[in-house]
C-alpha cells in the first residue's frame, strides 16, 4: 500500500501518478485518510463492480490501518 501525505503529494504528484500506475495510493490529511489515486483502468474496473471498494481492491486491512500522525502546523498548499 503507498500513502503520501497531502503535503507529500503535493510535492510529488508524478511519484504518485507512477505508483498509482501499480496500485492505489492513499492521501492523507492530518494523518487520515482521505483521498485515494487510482489509474485510470484501476476505476473502470471498480465501477462496473457492484462490490465494496476496499474488497475489489484486496485491501479489507485498509478500514482497519493505523495511519502516522504528521508532526507539526498545517500548511496551505503551495500550487503553481
Amino acid at each position: 500500500m503507498t500513502i503520501f501525505s497531502a503535503r507529500e503529494f503535493n510535492q510529488q504528484v508524478s511519484r504518485a501518478r507512477k505508483a498509482a500506475e501499480q496500485e492505489p495510493v492513499f492521501i492523507t490529511e492530518r494523518g487520515q485518510p482521505k483521498h485515494v489515486l487510482l489509474s485510470i483502468e484501476a476505476y473502470q474496473a471498480l465501477t462496473k463492480q457492484g462490490q465494496p471498494i476496499t474488497e475489489l481492491l484486496g485491501m479489507r486491512e485498509v478500514i482497519d490501518a493505523e495511519f502516522p500522525r504528521i508532526q507539526g502546523s498545517p500548511r496551505a498548499a503551495e500550487l503553481d
